[in-house]
């Protein structure tokens, strides 16, 4: 750690472990409820169940972005944070804003939960990920606010870097686009359209320029080589990721009152929505042997790499699955959805966070050389089975989508079954996929386990020091 203030990013770090379990938790509950229709219920109904998975979803990588961002903005700047203060409180008034609105879903009917939250005042409950309270949304615009005007100002008073201006891009574009969860026209197609540019242009736009910068911070720091040669590449990938990603939400445009050239537009654009992906992937695995150095810490650059794979795979290949408008007539909104929804998360978001946690918790813990060789093994394993893990959830969830669509979806196929017929006729591959997240459940087990195992101190002569590249 060079800068004091690197420090307050551990909290956010932490916390984002902690709802990362709690996600899973309820990922394993959904998957035995589409088995078992009526386990834990009414505790714990179907729908309550999906709101608080995905919604925990959203904010542990939130806090893992931010936890990242004060971690690693410091250093790109080199100077301390702005408002190291600022930074604790953002922490503790988002944290207990996020638990508190998960409680409320647990213990209050909706309904109820808006009534008491003064919905009818501004109404922008309801929508599919954007569940929380209005006065929820209101506490993250203001956090919001809080931690942009912090690392803004650490990077106007300090050197600017490709990596933390990309950074700040996606930021601020993520800050932006959270505001149209405000608006809630009347209109059923004006809803679908503009809920779209938070979910949509989160997601498949500024979350990919956060996603790269920190990829690209990961990879200066653990392979040495040239920052020149490393922002070439961001330029590149954040140019496709912005042209292919802002254009591409017509794919979710597809048959819900748009006018029809958004047929012609998602399908055109979306087709390259692999490409940023793809050139991701082929930019890890380049500086990886192009290295100048091998640091010690060798989990994190496994996890880097396996971000840039899997996130292709997820995002890229099943994307493409899908996108197109004559296939996404009969997949929309399928089992082939979540199979791309899971993989394109985990591969994308998700590893990112725990590749820059993987590199900076132990640097914040005084070992800049990374964990013991014990801890890193078991933290390499945890990264096979996770990855393992979540691509048979997704060749199950895939399997299960297309019988899905054949059963139900495809007239011609002589057996147009109804949803619940089609349902039990999928329950093999609903076994398989919660077989699978138990799997997925071990393996975060074992990540979480390796900063508490074999922790003692390396040799001095196996500690690198940092170069002048970094």
């Amino acid at each position: 750690m060079k800068y004091q203030s690197q420090s307050v990013a551990m909290p956010y770090f932490v916390f984002a472990i902690i709802l990362f379990v709690a996600q899973v938790a309820f990922g394993l509950i959904l998957g035995l409820q589409y088995i078992i229709g009526d386990f834990l219920f009414p505790a714990i109904p179907f729908n309550v169940a999906r709101m608080v998975h995905t919604n925990l979803l959203i904010v542990w990588l939130l806090f893992g972005f931010m936890g990242a961002t004060y971690y690693l903005v410091p250093e790109e700047a080199q100077r301390e944070l702005e408002s190291p203060w600022l930074a604790r409180l953002l922490f503790w008034v988002f944290a207990a804003a996020g638990t508190l609105t998960i409680v409320g879903y647990l213990a209050v009917p909706y309904a109820k939960l808006a009534e008491m939250t003064g919905n009818s005042l501004l109404p922008t409950m309801g929508r599919e990920f954007l569940e929380q309270p209005t006065i929820t949304k209101i506490g993250i615009v203001l956090v919001a606010l809080g931690f942009l005007y912090n690392v803004g100002m650490t990077v106007l008073r300090g050197r600017k870097t490709v990596v933390n201006l990309v950074l700040m891009t996606g930021l601020v574009g993520l800050a932006v686009m959270f505001l149209f969860a405000f608006y809630n026209p009347s209109s059923l197609t004006m809803d679908k359209y503009f809920w779209w540019w938070v979910v949509h242009l989160w997601v498949e736009g500024v979350w990919e320029l956060i996603m790269a910068s920190i990829l690209a911070f990961v990879l200066i720091k653990t392979t040495g080589v040239d920052r020149e040669v490393i922002e070439k590449w961001l330029y590149i990938i954040i140019a496709m990721a912005l042209i292919t990603g802002i254009l591409g939400t017509g794919h979710h445009y597809f048959y819900i009152g748009a006018p029809s050239y958004w047929l012609w537009i998602g399908s055109i654009f979306s087709a390259f929505e692999p490409l940023p992906f793809f050139m991701m992937m082929l930019f890890a695995i380049s500086m990886v042997r192009r290295r100048r150095r091998n640091h010690t810490n060798r989990a994190a650059t496994t996890w880097a790499l396996g971000t840039s794979i899997v996130a292709f795979l997820g995002a890229g290949v099943w994307g493409f699955l899908h996108t197109l408008a004559p296939v996404n007539y009969y997949t929309h909104g399928s089992q082939l959805t979540a199979a791309h929804g899971h993989l394109a998360f985990f591969g994308a978001y998700a590893m990112i966070n725990l590749a820059i946690i993987s590199y900076a918790v132990p640097a914040l813990r005084g070992r800049p050389e990374g964990n013991s060789e014990r801890a890193q093994s078991l933290e390499v394993a945890s990264c096979w089975l996770m990855s393992l893990s979540m691509i048979a959830i997704t060749l199950f969830l895939t399997a299960a989508g297309a019988m899905q669509i054949w059963l139900q979806r495809w007239p011609e196929s002589g057996q147009a079954l109804s949803f619940m017929a089609t349902q039990e006729k999928l329950e093999i591959f609903y076994w398989l996929r919660f077989v699978s997240g138990v799997l997925f459940a071990l393996g975060l087990v074992l990540y979480i386990a390796s900063f508490f195992v074999g922790q003692e101190s390396r040799e001095p002569a196996a500690v690198e020091s940092e170069t002048a590249t970094a």
